[in-house]
């Protein structure tokens, strides 16, 4: 019995893509909202709240898109740091406006417990796309190294460089969705002269812990947090999530730093990878959102509990 096969509609099986093929994908690749009015207008509204900071700008031909994060009010020194990253993958949605409104509703909340840092959109050029990859057909969330293909990665990892050392914890908010097995990992086996290998979406939230320095009790507040939000994603019959061990209930693993993924880079000893699942019949865009803020603070109260 013959087995069907895949087939990209840019590139030819098992050839990686050269500067022709990028341009063809660019090509195909349509705006659809507007990080100034999603993104830039909301921070520029929490004024009051945070202090917010440039931290440089994303440049694609003529396209310019200035990257802001969003700080504590009351910063001092001595205090634990707390990261807070969304929008790495511009089209996870809720890892944006989750990140907008945890600052929005929690931010004078926070005031005092953690010196708080928080860029709500990494990928600017993504998100007006709803990819995941950027302008030069580059995965951000695989580019936090030194030095860095991403003009993305590049610029959050020089915002944060005045505070290596001082993190203490790194929320760094994800999405898996449905379009994950029918364009992205099809695109991303195509891209690189691959075969696609089709897999499974779980149903539900889960987390992304640290294969290298893992912290079970961080991830299980954050699991026992989010459940009051929105579902957890169970293992599959082989005990897995999305391909790899369930470590524990809703927590995966991953070789953080070596693969290059945005929560490795700060060397925080607490870290984290949200996956919330938007496409679920079971939840709505709001609840998605919430569940990245609820994340957060329980990430906040579980280091507050720890240096109190």
């Amino acid at each position: 019995m013959n087995t069907p096969t895949h087939h990209y509609p840019i590139g030819q099986p098992g050839l990686a893509w050269g500067p022709e093929e990028i341009s063809q994908w660019r090509a195909r690749q349509q705006r659809h909202r507007s990080y100034a009015q999603d993104v830039l207008v909301p921070l520029e509204g929490l004024r009051d709240r945070v202090d917010l900071q440039p931290y440089g700008e994303v440049v694609y031909g003529q396209e310019r898109y200035p990257l802001v994060a969003a700080r504590s009010r009351d910063w001092q020194e001595g205090r634990p740091v707390v990261l807070v990253t969304g929008g790495v993958h511009g089209y996870e949605t809720s890892g944006v406006h989750g990140a907008l409104r945890l600052l929005e509703h929690h931010a004078a909340d926070l005031q005092g417990q953690v010196n708080l840092l928080v860029a709500p959109c990494v990928s600017p050029w993504a998100y007006e796309r709803i990819h995941r990859w950027n302008h030069d057909a580059v995965d951000p969330n695989r580019s936090f190294r030194e030095p860095s293909p991403s003009q993305e990665a590049a610029a959050l990892m020089r915002l944060v460089r005045p505070w290596l050392g001082q993190f203490v914890a790194h929320i760094d908010l994800h999405e898996t969705t449905d379009t994950d097995e029918t364009e992205f990992r099809p695109a991303l086996a195509a891209r690189d002269g691959k075969p696609f290998e089709p897999g499974s979406i779980p149903d539900g939230f889960y987390l992304v812990d640290d294969t290298e320095n893992p912290q079970p009790a961080f991830q299980r507040a954050i699991i026992a947090a989010v459940e009051q939000v929105t579902h957890i994603a169970p293992a599959d019959d082989k005990g897995e999530i999305i391909g790899s061990p369930a470590v524990d209930r809703g927590v995966i693993r991953y070789p953080l730093k070596a693969l290059g993924l945005c929560a490795g880079f700060t060397g925080a000893p607490l870290t984290t990878t949200t996956e919330v699942y938007p496409d679920s019949p079971r939840v709505i865009a709001d609840q998605c959102n919430e569940a990245q803020v609820v994340a957060v603070l329980a990430a906040v109260a579980f280091v507050r509990a720890r240096h109190a």
